[in-house]
């Protein structure tokens, strides 16, 4: 079986995890179920498609950006960041004899840690936009192995999902470039997007599928640990600011043996 579409229907009220049925001969999963109780449009999950690309782009941005608040208050958590700033503004306190220069100075290094951590994603997502994301087709659609995939919804694309051979072990797909739009998020798109990877991965013959996600994606590391997937390991994101705050990125796997057991 090859899975090229998907269409997810909702028109239940029920708030039960997701159900999927797989039919070999239509290649399409049906049965949405955990939407809110409102009659939701019609989604359909099929591959990529070249005029797709500025909204997957867009889409792609938007999910990065919406990283910038948390990462910013994961800073600001860490002993080492919470010592600077006390420090300097006990100091100019101290010296200063007033309470406007440490606020001003305190605020001034805020501000200017909310631009380090912006420039660190804005870096990020430039980085995948000239990568990958300008050459989808050769990267995911070309090679045998790869896929991209498009969530639309009335239309437009609302998710996105990708998977090629990993790097470190070519027994396992990655799972890359997940991403839903805020107003779709809570439907099962997501949930959908990375049952079709791993299903996807199992016709091919692989022993599962792998991903990274950051300390700062709560919601997609809740939704990998219920697709089955398990942390198998974290290490510090290699960029020097990401060393001093302590930016962790975490590996999961899901083995499809014991999945489809």
């Amino acid at each position: 079986m090859h899975i090229d579409t998907v269409n997810l229907s909702c028109k239940c009220h029920c708030k039960k995890a997701l159900n999927t049925s797989v039919n070999t001969d239509d290649l399409c999963i049906s049965s949405l179920a955990g939407c809110s109780p409102r009659v939701m449009a019609e989604v359909q999950i099929r591959r990529y498609r070249e005029e797709d690309h500025e909204e997957v782009k867009e889409v792609f941005t938007l999910g990065m950006s919406e990283h910038i608040p948390s990462s910013c208050m994961h800073v600001l958590k860490q002993p080492l960041a919470q010592m600077f700033l006390g420090c300097v503004f006990c100091a100019l306190l101290t010296s200063s004899k007033s309470i406007l220069l440490p606020v001003l100075a305190v605020t001034l290094l805020l501000a200017t840690g909310r631009q380090s951590v912006s420039y660190m994603f804005t870096k990020y997502i430039q980085t995948c936009l000239e990568q990958d994301l300008s050459h989808i087709q050769q990267t995911y659609l070309d090679p045998a192995n790869a896929c991209f995939w498009v969530a639309e919804s009335q239309g437009r694309v609302v998710g996105t999902v990708s998977c090629l051979p990993a790097e470190k072990d070519q027994n396992f797909l990655e799972l890359k470039r997940m991403s839903v739009k805020k107003t779709h998020r809570g439907q099962g798109i997501a949930k959908a997007l990375c049952r079709i990877v791993s299903d996807f991965a199992f016709e091919r013959g692989f022993q599962g599928v792998l991903l990274h996600t950051s300390v700062v994606q709560r919601d997609a590391q809740k939704l990998y640990e219920h697709m089955g997937y398990q942390k198998v390991r974290e290490f510090i994101a290699p960029e020097a600011i990401a060393k001093l705050t302590n930016f962790t990125l975490m590996e999961y796997q899901l083995v499809l043996k014991q999945h489809h057991n």
